[in-house]
């Protein structure tokens, strides 16, 4: 029996592409764009990289046939990579030209570079997301958790309330008032149940619960959506309104939070409306 098998698949190509267009964003980058360290220089080589070797281990386990001695569902990790992974590629997308290109006075080998690792980074985007286009569940069949509707929101919610943290943390910008400081725990509460659904269905440990999995969804869902609901209302009034506003003007972090939030709510909502009509069989 051979040892690897290369099926000739349209997913198997989708990845080879991701990969190399991964693997060229963050080599070009760190060999010709001299980044300066730290801040969101290190976010987009970790976005290229992360993205980069975590689609190689999918490739190198799926050839190898090495599904059924890798503990976790491989009806679920694949498609959680790629839709982190298009994620991550997306905000560096967006991330890198702004704060690397823009109005930079650079001589033309570096902007060579700096363009170069920009086109592939949309390039391995675009992959990523073809990926998850062609692995998730179509109606009426059976698929993981993870590869239907409300598992691709679950890391999308996740992601989104990462960026939140980043944008609230530096400066601190939910400390001067109590409601703030309930905004913040809406999104830590919600973030730590989101990334334990992830968690369970990616290591298989769903029935582990004491109560059944599609109720703890429901659950939590209609939990979240309350939660959210208040901090989209609670985080604009108490940053923008001049009778609770701690500085002078609005940073433009203050406001991406806000929208970000709002994004979220909808998030949320989309996922408790999928969750309660959706029929799923953990595999």
């Amino acid at each position: 029996m051979p040892l690897l098998v290369f099926p000739t698949s349209q997913l198997l190509w989708v990845r080879v592409a991701a990969l190399l267009f991964s693997c060229v964003a963050f080599s070009v980058a760190a060999h010709g764009a001299y980044l300066p360290h730290g801040g969101m220089a290190d976010w987009c080589i970790f976005c290229w990289a992360f993205s980069f070797a975590c689609t190689l281990v999918v490739l190198l386990v799926e050839q190898c046939g090495l599904q059924p001695r890798v503990p976790v569902s491989w009806s679920n990790f694949p498609i959680t990579i790629a839709c982190y992974a298009a994620l991550l590629c997306l905000s560096a997308s967006i991330i890198f030209p702004v704060f690397f290109l823009k109005d930079q006075q650079l001589h033309s080998e570096v902007r060579d570079h700096r363009i170069a690792s920009t086109v592939f980074s949309c390039l391995a985007a675009v992959a990523y997301m073809g990926e998850v286009s062609l692995s998730k569940a179509r109606p009426g069949e059976v698929a993981g958790y993870m590869a239907t509707a409300p598992g691709l929101l679950k890391v999308c919610q996740t992601f989104v309330a990462c960026v939140i943290f980043i944008l609230v943390s530096d400066p601190v910008s939910y400390d001067h008032h109590a409601a703030l400081k309930w905004c913040m725990s809406v999104y830590c509460i919600c973030f730590i149940l989101s990334m334990a659904v992830v968690v369970l269905c990616v290591g298989e440990c769903t029935g582990c619960l004491p109560i059944p999995f599609s109720k703890f969804l429901s659950a939590y869902g209609l939990l979240a959506v309350i939660m959210y609901l208040t901090a989209t209302i609670i985080w604009p009034v108490f940053q923008f309104d001049k009778h609770y506003r701690y500085r002078g003007q609005e940073s433009p972090k203050v406001i991406a939070a806000a929208v970000l939030t709002a994004l979220n709510f909808l998030l949320y909502l989309a996922d408790l409306a999928y969750t309660a009509r959706l029929v799923f069989v953990s595999v």
